[in-house]
């Protein structure tokens, strides 16, 4: 018996479970994939929005603005890369000047600092890869980005070191009230907890309406992306968006924490809550909508295309569905952008709910910090040959596009990866150009080595399917 079960663990789960885990209470993250950091979390604009966006008023504008506004400490007390390059939203058109500066106001109504409009000229000083087309822009110097896997599995193991649990390769199938609490049928056996908290992402809906008398629709909103070379990552220096439309902030064009640079997503609605395919016309639409930003886009140094699928609710307010909304039974659902950089507010938000619900007493003892994976090519010279002297493993380069070493990868595999995806988010091997043309086959023999089970055993990214069949000459029968 839990006193609390989370469903799901994304950045919004995973958020909650490192709250929670400041209280004296018995915890489990539920997850249906092999790892945390396998749905939304792992696709999507890595963006910690400022917060002008959202309708005043509403649980997207609050979370929003007191996400961004605790992002910078959290990133530091859990070891993650975060940068405030502040954002540019473009406007194309001079009557659209008017709705340029209402969305400067409602910034400034949803308690957002250092609002601007820049004319032309500004911009252009500021960003002179911006397409000759933009007449303005809204300047928000509070906007960052930020690595979604890096916070995703950096609040996981802090939440962990706190004492809380973690199930993977568990579906959860139903839900049913007992008289102490709820009984959680998943495909590994059933649990019981006094609470529940719903962070399902897509299937938030499904969880809900099998306890709560009010429905949820949710359908996913599909996002392309296009991630292009490390050499291109210096052509902005601001996160650019564009004037925002009914499905959302449009295509944008951001430089990523480790030197890439971004564009996306697009958005359309679909039915399939499973498939993430890139598509030849999605990517077409991406790269015109990216153009009307930034003007010759080197498209041809693109190395990976990826999609994203957001939680959207299609019924009632356009807002997250956040709070207690069956007794016992607490929803993080709906959430899609700003989700990311609303998961700390959320979570301690949510935290303290369900605290205050099973009268839970604060620990003493609580581990606020976490130490991450050392990133050997990013230290002083001495630094690193002491710890080369220490391990040699650290000296041994793996992925030469990354110049992500043995020990690393090591490191990621001790601290839970356990397929090609694991060890990917975690440090970066095979997030390069080559996108583990080279290093796949070393990384799996390290992984191998250290879980002790065959090459033919190993994954991507968990499920059924496995990357070898065999042996190169083994006889097959």
């Amino acid at each position: 018996m839990y006193d609390v079960v989370i469903i799901g663990g994304g950045v919004i789960g995973c958020a909650i479970a490192r709250e929670l885990s400041r209280y004296q209470l018995s915890l489990c993250v539920v997850e249906r994939e092999e790892d945390v950091c396998c749905g939304t979390s792992k696709a999507n604009s890595a963006i910690v929005h400022a917060g002008f966006d959202a309708e005043p008023g509403s649980k997207k504008a609050l979370f929003n603005v007191q996400g961004s506004q605790m992002m910078e400490q959290l990133c530091r007390d859990l070891d993650i890369s975060y940068d405030r390059c502040g954002s540019l939203v473009l406007c194309f058109d001079e009557q659209d000047l008017p709705r340029l500066e209402a969305l400067r106001l409602r910034g400034i109504e949803n308690g957002v600092e250092g609002l601007e409009i820049l004319d032309s000229a500004a911009l252009h000083k500021m960003e002179s890869a911006v397409s000759d087309k933009a007449v303005a822009a809204l300047y928000a110097p509070t906007g960052a980005i930020i690595c979604p896997f890096g916070l995703t599995y950096a609040l996981a193991e802090n939440a962990a070191d706190n004492g809380a649990q973690f199930r993977f390769d568990t579906c959860v199938e139903r839900i049913e009230r007992t008289a102490e609490g709820f009984a959680i049928h998943t495909s590994n056996g059933v649990l019981e907890s006094r609470t529940v908290v719903n962070a399902a992402g897509v299937y938030a809906d499904e969880l809900h309406n099998q306890l709560c008398d009010s429905k949820l629709r949710i359908v996913p909103r599909r996002g392309e992306y296009c991630l292009l070379d490390r050499k291109d990552g210096k052509l902005v220096s601001h996160t650019i968006f564009q004037l925002p439309s009914a499905l959302g902030k449009g295509v944008l064009v951001t430089p990523t924490v480790h030197g890439n640079l971004l564009l996306g997503p697009t958005a359309a609605d679909q039915e399939d809550k499973e498939n993430t395919a890139t598509s030849a016309a999605g990517i077409a639409a991406l790269t015109a909508a990216a153009a009307l930003s930034v003007s010759n886009l080197p498209m041809r140094d693109v190395i990976t295309g990826f999609t994203g699928l957001r939680a959207h609710i299609t019924e009632g307010a356009d807002d997250f569905v956040i709070g207690e909304s069956a007794e016992g039974f607490f929803d993080a659902a709906g959430i899609e952008s700003p989700g990311l950089t609303s998961a700390p507010a959320i979570g301690a938000y949510l935290a303290q709910l369900v605290a205050q619900k099973l009268q839970a007493a604060e620990k003493e003892n609580f581990i606020a910090t976490r130490r991450g994976i050392t990133p050997v090519k990013e230290l002083p010279f001495e630094e690193r040959r002491a710890l080369i002297e220490r391990d040699a493993a650290y000296g041994q380069v793996i992925c030469r596009c990354e110049q992500i070493t043995e020990g690393e990868i090591v490191e990621a595999i001790r601290r839970g990866a356990r397929s090609l995806d694991g060890v990917k988010r975690r440090v970066r091997a095979g997030m390069g150009r080559c996108q583990g043309g080279f290093c796949a086959p070393r990384v799996m023999e390290i992984i191998s080595r250290e879980l002790g089970v065959a090459q033919t055993e190993l994954t991507k990214s968990g499920g059924e399917s496995r990357l070898l069949v065999g042996y190169t000459k083994e006889v097959q029968e």
